[in-house]
């Protein structure tokens, strides 16, 4: 992913938790997946939790995992 979207996963993933209780996974994913939607167009997803895993196909270059203390995010752009 390149590095200005990368901040921009960051930065959303860390203002998110404010937004709802750290345990609400669901919405927290889904504030993150409305906002990649909205500046980078339709098809994003978002994976949130403390632990999970996953087998999926993405386009080159839009996929970032990173966690912010005990939350992991998985942000990818999904192929059609």
């Amino acid at each position: 992913m390149p590095v200005m979207m990368q901040a921009q996963a960051t930065a959303c993933a860390s203002k998110a938790p404010d937004l709802y209780e750290v345990s609400d996974y669901t919405n927290i994913a889904a504030h993150i997946k409305k906002e990649f939607d909205e500046i980078y167009g339709c098809g994003w997803q978002c994976v949130v939790g403390t632990s999970f895993s996953c087998f999926f196909t993405h386009f080159t270059g839009n996929f970032i995992y990173f966690a912010l203390e005990t939350l992991y995010f998985l942000i990818f752009k999904g192929r059609s």
